[in-house]
């Protein structure tokens, strides 16, 4: 296993993006990739979109983290966003660069040409990226209203928004976060919001943060409201009381001598809070438990024969071995027993050749732990010439399955154990309806869904399932707690080296493991020491 050796956070601005919108500036976004081999992209992060703009300073940071003995090679996308979906493919592409985050690290400020394609340049953009590396964990969560502002709109109330920024080490001002935008609304009381300590303030308490309000316009430029300047410290009073801040206009201040102020901020929360890493979870005990979940059905074809999905051809493998090995050989490091439990679906299976959707590959339901990813193989293998490929294909059975192993851990009331279960079908789904609330239940507890798509057919279900195009619902519309599947169709990696599925179809995994114990509230059970600065 690879050891992390640090985290960075990217920093992105553009200029002279091109216009891809009639009668109005493109809204673009940025989007980070990372290569896993074999051609194949990896998305690690994206920044926010910014309206009607062709020189972007992204708010949002992209996080990355930073293997000195890999060449980590990275594609940064920047598209025009007109819709609301979270895929790509339907969005204007403004242009792009590939590097390395070498490259990056070792550039105080790395600024490129933007392509359309290698070699043809989109137009005068640029790209400018700087790196940070993140050395604190912490996290500043702030809750901010304000009072009176001045009344900017003609014909209604202003319609503020808030932005953050520290000051450089050159003292430029450097923007770190930007709130969302209420509508006419001189008192506004915006969402509650978090940024990273290093983000806010470099760790520096006393480094000067300035805070500004502006009232947005519909053409989407923006009229400033007014500012103050403060510092970390300051704001952290907040902790048991609120913080007032007079908003000031600069220019009305100096034009007037009666000018008061365009309005009162109050901070009415600000608190620091530890926010803990996947290794921090790992490190701190954190075991995670592998299932096996493979597709039985008819429609996989006869395994004698050379054109079936479950025919193992004279080299021995197939692709569902390849799955397993592929996949397996990555989490196995993160469970001490290396025992997996592994099973089939839609199969008639002896002696009574009732069908059934979990049945254990060793024939030992009371005991249907494989010993190691070659313990699985090997049932596999065996268990092959022994069931008939049959159907419906189920999934919630095996879901449920795991799903209540998930819950039983889930009431120990701490981080100790999370489950990663690995579907393999060749994608003809039965009970999607069934599926769906099993997934939303399961979106509740400590658990993750892999499922790889063999075969050639239509996967248009198992898209759905993934929740990337919009959040999940079960049929009563009871949404998804949190995002907790990722589809890849082996298709895309059939001439790719072996770690590249790997690489893709865990990608998910930390980020859903955190994001569970982070809505819990559940710090790793061995906490990380605090290295004395």
């Amino acid at each position: 296993m690879a050891q992390c050796v640090t985290r960075v956070e990217l920093s992105v601005s553009c200029e002279n993006l091109l216009d891809k919108d009639v009668g109005s500036k493109s809204d673009p976004l940025c989007v980070l990739l990372q290569d896993v081999g074999g051609g194949q992209w990896a998305e690690l992060d994206r920044t926010e979109r910014i309206k009607n703009c062709q020189k972007p300073e992204f708010s949002k940071k992209l996080v990355v983290d930073y293997y000195f003995e890999k060449v980590q090679k990275l594609k940064f996308g920047v598209y025009d966003i007109d819709n609301k979906s979270f895929d790509l493919n339907d969005d204007d592409y403004l242009g792009g660069i590939e590097c390395t985050l070498g490259q990056v690290v070792s550039s105080s400020v790395f600024t490129r040409p933007l392509e359309l394609k290698k070699g043809k340049p989109a137009g005068k953009g640029t790209i400018t990226i700087s790196a940070e590396e993140i050395k604190d964990a912490r996290t500043v969560y702030l809750e901010i209203e304000a009072r009176n502002l001045d009344k900017k709109d003609f014909l209604g109330k202003s319609d503020p928004f808030l932005e953050f920024y520290k000051q450089s080490d050159v003292g430029t001002w450097q923007l770190v976060y930007r709130s969302e935008v209420i509508k006419n609304n001189l008192n506004p009381c915006w969402r509650k919001f978090s940024v990273p300590l290093q983000t806010f303030c470099g760790g520096d308490f006393n480094k000067p943060i300035k805070v500004s309000v502006s009232d947005m316009d519909d053409t989407s430029s923006s009229d400033l409201i007014g500012e103050f300047t403060s510092v970390t410290a300051k704001l952290l009073e907040a902790g048991d009381r609120v913080v007032e801040f007079e908003c000031i206009h600069p220019e009305k201040k100096q034009k007037k001598k009666s000018y008061k102020n365009s309005g009162i901020i109050r901070i009415k929360s600000c608190k620091i809070e530890r926010d803990y890493s996947f290794l921090d979870y790992v490190m701190g005990g954190c075991q995670i438990n592998f299932t096996v979940g493979i597709d039985f059905t008819g429609s996989n074809g006869d395994p004698k024969s050379p054109d079936s999905l479950h025919y193992i051809s004279p080299d021995g493998i197939n692709e569902y071995l390849i799955a397993i090995w592929s996949v397996g050989s990555v989490v196995q490091d993160y469970d001490t027993d290396k025992l997996f439990p592994a099973f089939g679906f839609g199969a008639q299976v002896p002696p009574s050749w009732q069908v059934s959707h979990e049945f254990a590959l060793n024939f030992n339901p009371s005991n249907p732990y494989c010993q190691g990813i070659q313990g699985i193989v090997d049932a596999y293998r065996q268990i092959l010439p022994q069931v008939r490929l049959y159907g419906p294909t189920n999934f919630s059975p095996i879901i449920n399955h795991v799903a209540r192993f998930a819950s039983h851990s889930a009431q120990q009331g701490n981080a100790s154990q999370y489950f990663i279960l690995l579907i393999i079908t060749d994608g003809e789904i039965t009970d999607l309806d069934q599926t769906r609330q099993a997934i939303v239940n399961a979106s509740k507890l400590p658990m993750s869904i892999i499922i790889v798509g063999v075969g050639e057919a239509d996967f248009k279900a198992m898209e759905f399932l993934d929740g990337d195009n919009g959040v999940l619902k079960s049929l009563t519309g009871e949404p998804a707690a949190r995002d907790i599947v990722q589809f890849v169709p082996f298709r895309q990696f059939k001439n790719a080296p072996r770690e590249a599925l790997s690489q893709v179809v865990l990608a998910e995994v930390p980020k859903q493991l955190v994001s569970y114990y982070k809505l819990q509230g559940w710090p790793p059970v061995k906490l990380p020491e605090v290295k004395k600065m």
